[in-house]
């Protein structure tokens, strides 16, 4: 069985030929062989998505029927709620979908993994902490909700232009100095994780933490359709990490 995780795919960013991306994500779903068992999808699919109870954005047709294909073949699509696409509510399960709450530990082949965008996690700084918060906010997601679609989606793609992938700007990952290596080290010596998959930050990250446990971080899609493969058999007896 396989297992695959896919992260920061930024669909409708327009930067890179935002169709072109559009259409690689779509030929890596229906390219996922027979034998794909789950996918994850680790937040930030989408660079801003916003649904009300009663309408979703237009478009990603393509992406949907990708997606529901795969369903309707047996393969279990979960999903986590990223920074830019963290105002899903229930459409996603309504589509058969499941929204998975960041950290979340499975039990993959037989190995312990902790999962998650990665955003927020570990001592990150105030301000972004604050931010994050805002965006979590019931309140303040019930006020945006009020707003005419016309006027919330030109603020939120406003927004999303600012992001650092519209600014072309290249993250360097600090190791074992960042808040997500942090709480990699606290979280693992005490739940006995084996592996953590996280996207976020744009980085192609694979390490080993002082607890043994590895850590691996997921690139954007930007330029390449990076993914993280786990193939296993069901008694855990063969296991391998695959990065495509």
């Amino acid at each position: 069985m396989k297992t695959y995780f896919v992260s920061d795919v930024h669909l409708g960013l327009q930067v890179n030929d935002p169709a072109g991306r559009e259409r690689r994500f779509c030929r890596f779903l229906e390219g996922l062989p027979e034998d794909t068992d789950a996918l994850y999808l680790m937040g930030d699919i989408w660079d801003f998505w916003y649904e009300y109870r009663d309408v979703v954005p237009k478009g990603y047709v393509r992406v949907f029927a990708a997606l529901q294909a795969l369903m309707d073949r047996g393969v279990k699509v979960f999903f986590f709620q990223g920074n830019h696409d963290v105002w899903t509510y229930s459409y996603f399960e309504e589509l058969g979908m499941k929204r998975l709450v960041q950290p979340y530990v499975a039990e993959i082949g037989g190995r312990r993994f902790c999962l998650g965008h990665g955003d927020g996690l570990g001592p990150v700084p105030s301000g972004y902490r604050f931010l994050r918060g805002v965006f979590h906010s019931r309140v303040l997601q019930f006020l945006f909700s009020t707003l005419h679609p016309w006027i919330a989606f030109r603020l939120g793609n406003g927004w999303s232009r600012h992001n650092r992938l519209a600014r072309r700007e290249e993250y360097v990952f600090r190791g074992a100095d960042e808040p997500l290596c942090k709480f990699a080290e606290e979280f693992s010596a005490g739940n006995g994780v084996d592996y953590f998959i996280f996207g976020h930050y744009h980085a192609d990250v694979h390490m080993t933490l002082s607890s043994g446990a590895e850590l691996y971080v997921l690139k954007d899609w930007m330029s390449s359709s990076p993914y993280i493969c786990v193939s296993h058999s069901a008694d855990g007896a063969s296991f391998e990490i695959i990065r495509g």
